[in-house]
């Protein structure tokens, strides 16, 4: 496994949302983040049928074009209760305008009538070389969903989703509380200890 030590570090994401959230876990480690929309480098189409193949595509792509090494980022929102949906869809459940009160709304009228309102939070990291070389790592954040959303804080589905012993949604919580229980923060550890060490 190569480590990534005071390296630039291509960021295949063109959210910014997700962005600053990769972004700062990096930074203490001396990296400096570019995102993939600063590059100019075109969004891939996701054509796989898993996070991780979602993940792979975008960060070969982005390792690809840069020449540097780049982390991609695909996660989703999965309900039980939907047959697992909107999973791997979770952004085109917002249109292409992005709108997640959209996508939230559309969750909370396929949930009408349905007693189970667990969910969870699916992030996978994608680490790809220019030679080739990739290497995933997957983490989750359990919970339910709750109605209305509650928060400005974080974003898409953040504002109904409550993690597990927790009273707040995400997008209630204070960004530092959040990146402490997220998917996004559980891949990124294991991301950290393969990688940054």
């Amino acid at each position: 496994m190569n480590r990534l030590l005071g390296q630039r570090l291509v960021i295949a994401t063109h959210n910014p949302g997700k962005l600053r959230e990769i972004a700062e876990l990096v930074a203490p480690r001396g990296i400096t983040a570019l995102g993939a929309a600063e590059l100019g480098l075109p969004e891939p189409e996701e054509t796989g049928t898993t996070f991780e193949a979602n993940a792979e595509l975008k960060a070969r792509a982005a390792a690809t074009a840069s020449g540097l090494p780049a982390l991609a980022d695909d996660s989703g929102l999965v309900v039980p209760a939907l047959n697992g949906a909107p999973g791997i869809y979770s952004a085109r459940w917002a249109g292409a305008a992005r709108d997640f009160s959209v996508a939230m709304a559309k969750v909370e009228e396929q949930l009408a009538g349905k007693l189970d309102r667990r969910a969870y939070f699916v992030a996978v990291l994608a680490l790809a070389w220019p030679d080739g070389a990739v290497t995933t790592f997957r983490g989750e954040a359990h919970g339910d969903l709750v109605w209305p959303p509650r928060g400005k804080n974080g974003f898409g589905y953040d504002p109904m989703f409550r993690p597990e012993g927790r009273g707040m949604t995400f997008g209630e919580m204070p960004p530092a509380e959040k990146r402490e229980l997220n998917h996004r923060a559980r891949a990124f550890a294991k991301f950290e200890a393969a990688c940054l060490q």
